[in-house]
């Protein structure tokens, strides 16, 4: 459907209409990475990448999609949204009181075929007012089959703590910095003690385990606009190219290559 953008997002922030909008995003021609500055929107966001990788930050953390995933967004989340790579894939914004049943906090989830097939048929529904009795049925299904989806364990959570989150920030802009934990304490003057306590208590895991993480979503980023592994090692910090293949194989099971692969099949 030739349907404008604009024609799409103005319908997505009106309460009026239907419960659930859908449409399909196939820029599948070679583009710069895309920044969207912070915003919001009125109803819920699904969105789904086959091709590409979207990277998302929210007030409490980031979320990297890569292929095969979907992202959820509550009503009302403040977000940024980056597109890194040729993008192919597909929103679904739906009302708040069609999101009944959700997670309260944006979160990445499995997606299957079934589900792929209901929003690729909602996407012909793009310019309807009102469903009719059959498409708040499949409405219904696909709701369900977002409920039912996996959560998946790529949420990079943000430190609360203002002399932390300079740490993490600085992290984040300067991945191939390799300063230890007692250097970057004192540089954020801190003790090394406490940025080890609050790193634990509010993020879930050790500073060398957060940092690994963070480094995880940008060599994703990197690797998605097609920079070679080497490159992104290095850019990383990482000592040499099996060091960042090592880690990277052991957070996905796969070494870079060969993960592309898999989720693009």
């Amino acid at each position: 459907m030739n349907t404008s953008h604009e024609t799409i997002f103005r319908r997505i922030e009106c309460a009026d209409g239907p419960d659930l909008i859908a449409y399909v995003v196939d820029k599948t021609e070679p583009m710069p990475t895309d920044e969207h500055d912070w915003h919001s929107h009125l109803r819920g966001q699904f969105f789904y990448v086959e091709s590409g990788l979207l990277s998302v930050q929210t007030r409490s953390g980031s979320w990297t999609l890569p292929p095969h995933r979907v992202g959820w967004m509550p009503p009302g989340e403040l977000h940024t949204i980056r597109i890194s790579g040729s993008m192919r894939g597909w929103g679904v914004f739906v009302a708040p009181r069609a999101a009944t049943g959700m997670p309260s906090e944006t979160c990445v989830l499995g997606a299957n075929d079934l589900l792929r097939a209901l929003v690729f048929r909602a996407s012909t529904w793009v310019l309807e007012d009102t469903l009719d009795a059959e498409q708040e049925r499949l409405m219904a299904v696909l709701m369900d089959e977002m409920r039912r989806a996996p959560v998946e364990p790529l949420h990079l959570s943000m430190p609360l703590d203002r002399r932390l989150r300079r740490i993490a920030h600085a992290v984040l802009e300067h991945p191939r910095d390799n300063r230890s934990l007692e250097e970057w304490s004192a540089w954020a003057g801190l003790s090394a003690r406490t940025v080890t306590r609050l790193f634990r208590s509010e993020t879930g895991c050790s500073f060398a385990q957060w940092r690994q993480q963070a480094r995880l979503s940008r060599a994703l980023e990197r690797l998605a606009e097609g920079e070679p592994v080497a490159d992104v090692a290095d850019a990383l910090g990482y000592a040499s190219v099996s060091a960042f293949v090592a880690m990277f194989r052991r957070s996905y099971g796969l070494p870079p290559g060969k993960y592309f692969a898999a989720i693009s099949a």
